[in-house]
């Protein structure tokens, strides 16, 4: 269980590395290499700091090894991660309720508009 915010947020980091790495290396066996890091997002520096510093934090004394998987990740080049600002950060529509401004800003970058939104009878 984690004990602060920046603790659980780098373990849903560690998670979403793990499953990048994972469907890479299901591509490969299927044939198709990936030529690149697999880029990965994320909103909070703290975080990618943590996971990019091997250094002991004090927000990380508490982290089980295991989640520290993401950082060899990264420097073997599996995984490559960048800072998104919240403002444009699109997961924020399936994860938050959104003032109508803000919804349809992201609903246009992620090509949906009220057209396709209608159900059909």
């Amino acid at each position: 269980m984690a004990q602060s915010t920046a603790e659980a947020e780098y373990i849903s980091l560690a998670a979403a590395a793990n499953q990048a790495i994972w469907l890479n290396k299901l591509l490969a066996d299927l044939g198709q290499e990936q030529s690149s890091s697999t880029e990965l997002y994320y909103e909070n520096k703290s975080v990618i700091a943590i996971a990019q510093n091997p250094v002991q934090h004090g927000k990380t004394k508490h982290i089980n090894v295991k989640f520290h998987s993401i950082r060899e990740a990264e420097k073997n080049l599996l995984v490559k991660l960048h800072y998104c600002p919240t403002k444009i950060q699109l997961a924020d529509i399936m994860t938050k309720a959104l003032p109508k401004a803000r919804l349809e800003f992201l609903r246009m970058k992620l090509g949906l508009s009220k057209a396709n939104l209608k159900e059909e009878c």
